[in-house]
């Protein structure tokens, strides 16, 4: 695969900064829409039986994350399947796309998603998303899709598709979502303090922040048919925590999304390699994640 992404030269943090900020509010975000928008194409579209039904798995990478970020994941569900090809997808804020790899024939070809400026929030990286699927449902001819999202590309999932059943009939409906290490209610001293929040006996958390009282308050907009894995890490310290989520904040989705989706379930990972950077790698991780992905369930 050429690596066209890395012939770009890096912009300043301020400079990501600034842009991560005008794709977080509503208001600037047309000052990014007045840049011209460029494709740049060097994929290969594999032909497919006609009576194939595809649905892919995208691979989405949270805050200052990168094709590093979901690169073992890919690889080890690239080995599962026996076929080393896949898309993979740079996209900036100002809607510019490179397209590299190869979209396979099978019934679920892999794609990883990667946002040229990483410096992006929750709110930040649902723009990027809700951009990038109708363009990819629209190119590669799919309705519904799989999704892997670490940290917080976990919540950005969620929070598109709460707001996706609304939208055209071009926006591709999620089927399954596997959820590693995801902030839902905070993150380690940003708005959530370690052993400070807990969950009561139903799974509500006592404390809720601003996004978390969104995704509640909309939980009726979430598709029922939707399956859900939750895998989260803990190091054992006294925190109760992967170093930067909290188990309260990763555990807090399950309170909205439970009692609606067609399925939930959650796995806690323990010991030193159920660090926040370490859960993409973590084979346990990835095995499980698999399982849930690829399976015909």
């Amino acid at each position: 695969m050429v690596k066209l992404a890395k012939q770009i030269k890096e912009p300043s943090f301020a400079h990501l900064v600034l842009l991560g900020l005008m794709a977080t509010f509503p208001p600037t975000r047309f000052l990014l829409n007045l840049h011209r928008k460029k494709i740049i194409d060097h994929s290969t579209i594999e032909e497919k039986p006609h009576h194939l039904t595809q649905i892919p798995v995208i691979y989405i990478h949270g805050f200052r994350g990168g094709d590093y970020t979901t690169k073992v994941m890919v690889d080890e569900a690239l080995k599962q399947k026996g076929n080393p090809k896949f898309l993979k997808v740079t996209v900036d804020l100002f809607k510019n796309v490179t397209l590299e790899g190869t979209w396979t024939a099978d019934e679920n070809p892999v794609i990883q998603l990667i946002f040229q400026q990483k410096i992006v929030g929750v709110y930040a990286i649902c723009y990027y998303l809700n951009y990038i699927l109708p363009f990819l449902a629209k190119k590669y001819h799919f309705v519904k899709y799989n999704a892997v999202g670490h940290s917080l590309g976990a919540p950005s999932i969620i929070r598109t598709e709460m707001k996706s059943p609304k939208r055209k009939s071009s926006f591709p409906h999620l089927q399954k979502v596997a959820l590693v290490a995801g902030p839902f209610d905070g993150v380690m001293f940003l708005g959530d303090i370690p052993n400070v929040n807990y969950l009561n006996r139903r799974g509500r958390p006592l404390l809720m922040n601003l996004s978390y009282l969104s995704m509640l308050l909309n939980r009726r907009k979430f598709p029922e048919n939707i399956s859900v894995l939750n895998v989260y890490g803990n190091v054992e310290d006294e925190t109760n925590t992967d170093k930067f989520i909290s188990v309260v904040s990763a555990k807090s989705i399950r309170y909205i999304l439970a009692p609606i989706v067609r399925r939930f379930s959650e796995v806690e990972v323990r010991g030193a390699a159920a660090e926040h950077s370490e859960m993409h790698d973590n084979q346990l991780v990835i095995g499980i994640v698999n399982s849930f992905i690829y399976s015909n369930k």
